[in-house]
């Protein structure tokens, strides 16, 4: 067979090492963001066996994907937090960039990633531990991911430990009995704005998809592609999502340029949807979450959507609002005004407010 091309070699040192498995949705997330980027790298799976032990520092944080990135003494440093990764790649790694050119545009797409990493993931956690049928199929899969080859009776303690573990952590996302319908609610119109979206361009903002497409993406490659009940939602709601779940998994070969972007000027109506399903949800959550975090309170009470939420405190989640504040006093005066007015009659403002 003639292959016509370049064939490009790397050695174990060219490559950027991350640890990870597919049923983490911010290990899917920097995966396709990785391959989009085309930036060679290769995968450690988190917890198993296969492809023999691989001795790599642990981090302080234990969260998934693990990046491995050289510090200044030539070790490797264990890096979470796909957020900051992503900008950080943008440092070392030249070419098809994920984050808008337009600093105004820059910012909703950060304001947006921030929106499916801390609130379309409560949907993603709660389904997927929330449903009898999704707890099995979870309970079954994601222990083989680490260990192909065991048996049905070595299987066994394996998988009543990640459902007991995970299930006894559904308060951290706020999935419970009263928060169930505002999760469910929100994640059935996230669907179809983001079916809508697609009426104008196939990614958020504009022809080249952005870290908040990726963000998206993560969550969805577990609700719309693998966990039962929430997938069904999808088939029934929204096919144009899930094709683009699959469209968005690898698009190495996607040609972009800078004017591929939308200008915030020209952004259409439905994406500003997008941002007032976070304004209806997410900023009432995150509001009340850091007042909670601040006050040493125990209990975090709002209402979200007309009904009422009850969580624990998530001091992770306070610093996420200081860090979309921190993005919105970078924008220049007439950029914050500028964003001010494109997010007129969302209730996003809120989360500027003193």
């Amino acid at each position: 067979m003639l292959l016509v091309g370049y064939l490009v070699e790397f050695t174990m040192s060219d490559l950027l090492t991350l640890r990870g498995a597919p049923g983490s949705p911010y290990t899917r997330k920097m995966l396709a963001v990785l391959r989009y980027r085309q930036i060679p790298y290769r995968l450690i799976l988190s917890g198993g066996s296969l492809g023999g032990k691989v001795d790599l520092p642990e981090p302080k944080v234990q969260l998934i994907p693990v990046f491995y990135f050289e510090d200044d003494r030539g070790e490797l440093e264990p890096v979470v937090d796909s957020t900051p990764i992503i900008r950080r790649l943008e440092d070392e790694y030249a070419g098809r960039s994920v984050i808008p050119s337009e600093p105004t545009v820059r910012f909703l797409n950060y304001l947006l990633e921030d929106f499916a990493d801390e609130w379309l993931t409560k949907a993603m956690f709660h389904y997927r531990w929330y449903y009898d049928a999704d707890i099995k199929k979870a309970g079954e899969v994601l222990p083989r991911w680490g260990n192909l080859t065991a048996t049905e009776e070595e299987l066994a303690p394996m998988s009543e430990f990640v459902r007991e573990r995970q299930i006894s952590r559904l308060y951290v996302v706020g999935s419970n009995d009263t928060t169930a319908p505002v999760i469910e609610d929100s994640y059935r119109r996230i669907l179809k704005l983001m079916a809508d979206q697609m009426n104008s361009s196939p990614y958020m903002f504009g022809h080249r998809p952005s870290s908040s497409d990726f963000a998206l993406y993560g969550q969805l490659t577990q609700l719309a592609v693998f966990d039962p009940t929430p997938m069904k939602i999808a088939d029934d709601l929204s096919s144009r999502v899930v094709a683009w779940v699959g469209i968005v998994d690898d698009l190495s070969g996607l040609n972009c340029e800078d004017d591929q972007w939308v200008s915030l000027n020209k952004s259409p109506d439905s994406i500003k949807a997008l941002f007032a399903e976070a304004g209806k949800v997410y900023v009432p959550a995150l509001l009340a979450n850091a007042k909670a975090v601040e006050e040493g309170a125990t209990q975090v009470q709002t209402e979200i959507d007309g009904k009422e939420w009850v969580q624990e405190p998530f001091p992770y989640q306070a610093k996420c609002l200081q860090w979309i504040r921190q993005e919105f006093v970078r924008l220049e005066e007439n950029e914050r005004q500028e964003v001010l007015d494109f997010l007129d009659g969302t209730d996003c403002h809120r989360l500027f407010e003193k």
